[in-house]
């Protein structure tokens, strides 16, 4: 099947490569020239303008367009730009993480036009190029139907690790319940290596406890796999930021829960211990601090420096999935970041970390 992709950062450009791979006719777009150049290197075919990519990808009504991009604004331009060069037939999938809510209100408006919208909630980050994609689908029977080779190669197998959920933002509502539950697990067990770390009298061994874990536990993963495969590299995490960004998935599952009246505290913590680590200093703590002097006279403790960051730049796509673990995270290659590229460059939502003053 022939089809394009725009956006091709390290989900976009290791989908492509995969579909290449599998025997798939893939027209990547990026507005980065070097992306595009990349998945060229790798036997798909490149477009360097919109214009070049429609006219790549076949007969009006037959034509495929899968969109790799931010959620969000950038999402939706690119939707509406697409809207505006399809015909009646042809499809557009939506492989980001964009609300659901969003997602329904997109596909309502392209089906005035003829146009169907599938939305994808894609999971297996760096990994998928190799192991597949889990895939969330949502959208019309029929255009979900004329995805199926797409589907099927991207997939860990042919028949395993994707389905259809039901109409269009099913799909992608499901990916947000399945990042929400992510948070709570990625949590738990931060939490639990923590408190065992901090443990000192027995002076247990972390990636000794992880591997142990990884067999037979009740609470083995693919997180723990990854987990245990750093502390068995002495991973150095001292080098790294407790800042932890946060997608916008796990805040619309949290208010999900709340329209719905269905509780969900685990998760509603996970995503608040991220907004903290997010912030430099607390504002509530500063307060708590001056009232306990305020009504006992307290000693307290007052900054001296605010904190300096920087940031390593994502994988890109191709490279292996060992260059995402901790122990070959390249601190050397840290730089600052422009704040028009600070979510990008974080791969979520990427708030600035919040100061004392803010």
């Amino acid at each position: 099947m022939k089809m394009g992709m725009i956006g091709l950062g390290k989900m976009g450009g290791n989908m492509v490569l995969r579909l290449t791979q599998g025997g798939q006719q893939i027209v990547g777009y990026d507005r980065d020239p070097a992306s595009v150049d990349l998945v060229e290197a790798q036997g798909a075919q490149g477009a360097r303008t919109m214009d070049e990519l429609i006219s790549m990808l076949g007969e009006p009504g037959q034509r495929a367009v899968w969109v790799m991009v931010p959620a969000g604004a950038i999402t939706q331009a690119v939707i509406d730009d697409l809207a505006g060069r399809l015909a009646p037939g042809d499809i557009i999938i939506d492989g980001g993480n964009s609300n659901f809510k969003d997602t329904m209100r997109r596909a309502e408006a392209l089906a005035q036009q003829g146009i169907h919208l599938v939305d994808v909630g894609t999971s297996g980050g760096v990994w998928g190029l190799t192991e597949g994609y889990a895939m969330m689908v949502g959208g019309p029977e029929e255009a979900v139907e004329r995805l199926r080779p797409i589907l099927e190669v991207l997939a860990p197998a042919p028949h395993q690790g994707w389905g259809r959920m039901g109409p269009s933002g099913s799909g992608h509502y499901v990916k947000m319940v399945h990042n929400g539950i992510e948070y709570g697990m990625m949590q738990s067990y931060a939490e639990g290596f923590e408190l065992m770390h901090a443990h000192k009298v027995f002076n247990l061994d972390m990636a000794q406890i992880a591997e142990l874990w990884r067999h037979g536990s009740v609470i083995r993963s693919w997180l723990l796999d990854l987990t245990a495969e750093a502390l068995k590299n002495q991973a150095d995490f001292s080098q790294l930021s407790d800042y932890v960004a946060d997608s916008g998935e796990g805040r619309w599952t949290v208010i999900d829960s709340i329209e719905l009246g269905v509780p969900a505290p685990v998760i509603t913590l996970a995503t608040q211990m991220r907004f903290r680590s997010q912030q430099e200093v607390s504002y509530a703590g500063q307060m708590l601090s001056a009232m306990r002097r305020a009504f006992g006279g307290h000693a307290v403790k007052v900054l001296e420096s605010t904190r300096q960051e920087a940031v390593v730049p994502e994988v890109q796509p191709g490279e292996h999935p060992a260059a995402a673990a901790p122990q070959n995270i390249p601190v050397e290659a840290a730089q600052p970041v422009p704040t028009g590229q600070q979510a990008e460059e974080l791969g979520e939502t990427g708030q600035q970390r919040v100061t004392g003053d803010a």
